[in-house]
């Protein structure tokens, strides 16, 4: 399963992303650190593996000595690159961006990354595309002892059930998104559906993979409701940002490709899904230009170690 959507993004595509892709919140990242260096980590050297424009590394990069970003989108880096918001390291390096896929990790790049250098991985909304046997076998060559690998993402995003119309409104959109968009769901997509209960795990991948203990697995599941996965809560937002928001996803990507004539005009599958929630918001009596979206999405973490 190679991911093409993403990997063939331009520079230009990578700002919108990270303008409009939504960011997590500490607690995320303070329960992998804390995971992390409880078990035997260190913090010297982190990966983040399909780093995008370089969301996740950007929060968890001071508190290592050094950080890399590997993406294989030349686009992405690209954008990684022009940022000029990004911080230090806790020795003061700047973050390193390269392009590379979570395959190789690195093995391409002169020099490559180090066997048993790295402390810790990252794989943020993007281990749905990777080859995992192939990654398993990567992160286990990079990895020191007790090294940990960090995985998460976020299911399908539901409309929350506090918003007006609610039930309408979801019955509505999952008929748009299976009569327009679900014929460009590849199999990451559906994996993330399924919240990565069949993600593949060193011990349950084909070929199995060595050096990973498989009793120091952790998950860490978010409920819909819940306010600590992404860094604004379950965001609510003006349908203008909505529909910069669901632009950013894969499946919508790939139907604007398919259908460039309709972009941005009301037959685009984004205009649909916001023509349908203003019509149902103002059936309950919400005025024009007062709209909101607010969202439920469930978060989930996984966690590995090497082994010591």
């Amino acid at each position: 399963m190679i991911e093409r959507t993403f990997r063939s993004y331009t520079a230009e595509q990578g700002k919108t992303y990270v303008q409009n892709r939504l960011d997590y919140h500490p607690n995320l990242y303070n329960t992998v650190l804390t995971h992390h260096t409880s078990t035997g980590g260190k913090l010297d050297l982190i990966l983040d593996i399909g780093c995008g424009p370089g969301l996740a590394i950007a929060n968890l990069a001071p508190h290592f000595a050094h950080a890399i970003g590997l993406d294989p989108s030349e686009g992405m880096i690209e954008t990684a690159h022009s940022r000029t918001d990004l911080p230090t390291t806790a020795a003061g390096n700047p973050i390193r961006f390269e392009v590379s896929t979570a395959e190789d990790l690195g093995n391409n790049l002169t020099p490559p990354i180090a066997d048993r250098s790295v402390d810790l991985i990252v794989v943020a909304t993007a281990a749905h595309w990777f080859d995992m046997p192939s990654f398993w076998a990567a992160a286990a060559r990079v990895l020191k002892p007790n090294g940990t690998v960090a995985i998460w993402a976020s299911g399908h995003m539901s409309v929350h059930p506090d918003m007006p119309n609610a039930a309408a409104i979801q019955e509505e959109l999952d008929k748009i998104e299976a009569q327009y968009v679900q014929q460009y769901f590849t199999a990451g997509n559906w994996i993330t559906r399924d919240r990565y209960e069949n993600l593949a795990l060193p011990w349950t991948a084909e070929p199995k993979i060595a050096g990973y203990n498989p009793t120091s697995f952790v998950r860490k599941d978010w409920a819909a409701r819940d306010e600590d996965f992404y860094a604004v809560g379950q965001p609510e937002v003006s349908l203008d940002a909505f529909e910069r928001i669901i632009g950013t996803g894969s499946p919508i990507t790939r139907w604007r490709e398919a259908n460039p004539e309709l972009v941005g005009t009301e037959r685009d599958v984004v205009k649909i899904f916001r023509r349908t929630i203003e019509q149902l918001l103002r059936d309950v009596g919400i005025k024009e230009g007062e709209e909101r979206v607010r969202a439920a999405t469930a978060g989930f973490l996984l966690m590995v170690k090497r082994k010591a």
